[in-house]
């Protein structure tokens, strides 16, 4: 009798598990589109509406802009920030995913990117990312830069990059005019970070 119960508890607990993971899939992923830069005349919103439109008419997930600019982080240990801590992470933690649009300075990131990413810990955990980068050789250096970073906040970042160069892509270095080859790269990177996204949320259950 005890064998018979204690099969049936777990059958129990397994269909019960199982139904949490089929909500999961099912619900839409909340993404956020990260804005990496704060300085005036900076391209990145440009280029995030740009991925928040494309990504928006695939109607697979939740796109949101998130401009680190509104959260007025000082430079990290400088002054007490706490407030501005709490609402950074608050936001993080409501994302499932990520994609950053960086621009390279000095063949890496922003230092209010790098700010900001310092700002949280555990909010950019077990998560997925994809990489917009823009620059004069595509923002490649500044992407790679980014990889190592996320590594050691467990974000897994996805392969697929859309690399966009000041050159051909803007115009007058100042309008973003994409080609549309770039279209293919991001709703390759888009179908990554989405896939990685809603496996790795299972895990933060």
């Amino acid at each position: 009798m005890r064998i018979v119960k204690s099969t049936f508890a777990q059958t129990l607990s397994d269909l019960a598990q199982k139904n949490i993971l089929e909500e999961l899939i099912m619900e839409k992923l909340n993404i956020g589109i990260i804005l990496g830069s704060t300085r005036e005349g900076r391209l990145s919103p440009q280029v995030g509406e740009w991925v928040e439109r494309i990504a928006n008419e695939r109607g697979d997930a939740n796109y949101q802009i998130v401009d680190i600019a509104d959260y007025k982080l000082p430079l990290l240990g400088e002054a007490d920030a706490t407030a501005q801590a709490t609402a950074w992470n608050a936001k993080l933690a409501e994302l499932d995913g990520f994609v950053f649009i960086v621009q390279e300075y000095n063949h890496s990131i922003s230092a209010s990117l790098k700010n900001a990413l310092d700002y949280a810990r555990e909010a950019w955990n077990n998560k997925a990312a994809g990489i917009v980068s823009y620059g004069s050789v595509g923002g490649a250096r500044a992407a790679e830069h980014l990889r190592g970073i996320l590594g050691e906040l467990s974000v897994a970042d996805v392969r697929v990059h859309p690399a966009l160069s000041l050159f051909t892509d803007f115009e007058n270095g100042a309008t973003f005019k994409p080609a549309d080859l770039h279209l293919v790269n991001l709703n390759g990177m888009l179908d990554q970070v989405l896939a990685w996204s809603g496996a790795l949320k299972t895990l933060r259950v």
